[in-house]
């Protein structure tokens, strides 16, 4: 399995990305410039978190239209797996790719800050292999990360197993003051009726290496790499 990281101008977790999938993970990862049509025989492409051309017009609504874009929708369209992290979510929402669309923070603020989310579907392979009793803490950082769709699309994601991750407490309870951005449904992760796209808010990338006193992230790799590997 070949990972491959796209690098938008103003990505700034491409780094974290790589070094989480090769160094922590064990995994062949290179980086693909958003400017270039060639995804280098990758199996899986992450769009990593950022603030991909200064988050102008809307979070991710330019980098959408990056050539690399191309290839990626090709690559998901043909079963390919897709994932999108925090800016890399906005921009697969941009694109179609996935269900819905990242809105302003209630509140008017960027938030950051460690967060409890919990897994939700039992059949993507994001979340497959997790402990659906337990809060992962994940960080997250974002000031346009509130999940909103229409009504029959949040009936659709609950109908299809499509929530991959809800905010919640410590103890794993969904609640109103457990939401830190005001995302319907208080979701944090969605993927696409397929199941081989996938979209998050919050960072797993910065939460494997055992130096950062939290690796509750790595239970979300390890559950790609057992399902995929299976």
């Amino acid at each position: 399995m070949k990972f491959g990281v796209v690098v938008f101008p103003g990505s700034n977790c491409d780094e974290d990305m790589v070094y989480a999938l090769s160094e922590m993970m064990g995994q062949k990862a290179v980086k693909l410039w958003h400017k270039e049509d060639d995804l280098k025989g990758c199996d899986f492409i992450f769009l990593p978190g950022g603030f991909s051309y200064g988050d102008y017009l809307r979070s991710g609504a330019i980098a959408r239209f990056s050539p690399i874009m191309n290839s990626v929708i090709a690559h998901a369209n043909r079963g390919g797996y897709v994932m999108g992290v925090c800016n890399g979510f906005q921009i697969i929402a941009e694109a179609g790719l996935v269900p819905g669309a990242l809105i302003r923070n209630t509140g008017r603020l960027f938030v950051c800050s460690n967060q409890y989310i919990k897994p939700i579907s039992t059949s993507a392979l994001v979340t497959a292999h997790m402990d659906h009793n337990k809060a992962y803490n994940i960080p997250i950082a974002h000031g346009d990360g509130r999940y909103y769709a229409d009504a029959d699309t949040l009936k659709q994601l609950q109908d299809n197993d499509q929530i991959l991750f809800k905010y919640c407490d410590a103890a794993g309870n969904i609640t109103e003051d457990s939401n830190p951005n005001g995302s319907l449904l208080s979701i944090a992760g969605v993927t696409n009726k397929s199941k081989n796209v996938f979209g998050m808010m919050p960072h797993p990338e910065r939460a494997v290496d055992p130096d950062l006193k939290n690796t509750d992230g790595r239970a979300i790799f390890e559950s790609i790499l057992g399902l995929i590997n299976a």
